[in-house]
């Protein structure tokens, strides 16, 4: 039966391969649909403190983000986070009003004028925080920023904000406990690799140009 199958299968790529030719021409080129690679997608997932306000995110799209939370991990599956969305429409100025950004470079008070972002998800837990919430933070935050990333989006983690007056402005049931901006990057962020032991605060040169340090992944491991 094992021989049987392989026999089928390749009488099968033959016939394709055959079918091909008779379509489109002997020789003919086949189209490769290339996917974007998880690396890829991860060095694009930068922190961007300024964005493009010609650009308005719609709430559908930040549903699309948030939807990502019904396929990732959660500690002890208890699946406790919940999620406000706010659009230029619905409060966005308030939260702006109500957080900093760019606590290593003081001096630039960011976001700078007119490229303060203009949506928002605020992340809330159904239960006090504790280790295991902090993990699905975390979780959830990156993966709804990788998607942004994939949808040709851009955002950051806030988590200096005025959380007595997020919560009674957008009237939460839940505490919040970390904000996320969603928007179209307006900046230039580069990696730079580093040695351990290096400085590996942020910083931009005279051209505004960010880069963030990270530590080559070779000295990132235990011996």
């Amino acid at each position: 039966m094992y021989f049987r199958r392989i026999i089928l299968t390749n009488m099968a790529d033959g016939y394709l391969e055959k079918r091909y030719e008779e379509v489109f021409g002997k020789g003919a080129k086949k189209t490769v649909v290339k996917h974007t690679s998880i690396e890829t997608i991860m060095e694009k997932n930068r922190s961007y403190r300024g964005y493009d306000q010609s650009f308005e995110v719609k709430r559908d799209m930040l549903e699309r983000i948030v939807a990502v939370n019904t396929k990732i991990a959660s500690a002890k599956n208890q699946q406790v986070l919940r999620f406000k969305l706010v659009t230029k429409e619905t409060g966005a100025d308030i939260i702006v009003q109500n957080m900093k950004l760019g606590g290593l470079l003081p001096e630039l008070h960011l976001p700078f004028p007119g490229t303060e972002p203009e949506a928002f998800i605020i992340i809330c837990s159904t239960i006090p925080e504790n280790k295991f919430v902090d993990i699905d933070l975390g979780i959830a935050a990156q993966s709804m920023l990788l998607k942004a990333t994939e949808m040709g989006l851009n955002g950051i983690m806030i988590g200096a904000f005025n959380k007595a007056k997020i919560t009674e402005a957008f009237n939460l049931p839940y505490e919040p406990l970390l904000i996320l901006a969603i928007g179209k990057g307006k900046e230039t962020i580069k990696l730079q690799p580093v040695d351990a032991g290096d400085k590996l605060a942020y910083y931009r040169d005279e051209n505004g140009v960010q880069f963030v340090p990270k530590i080559r992944w070779e000295q990132l491991m235990i011996e």
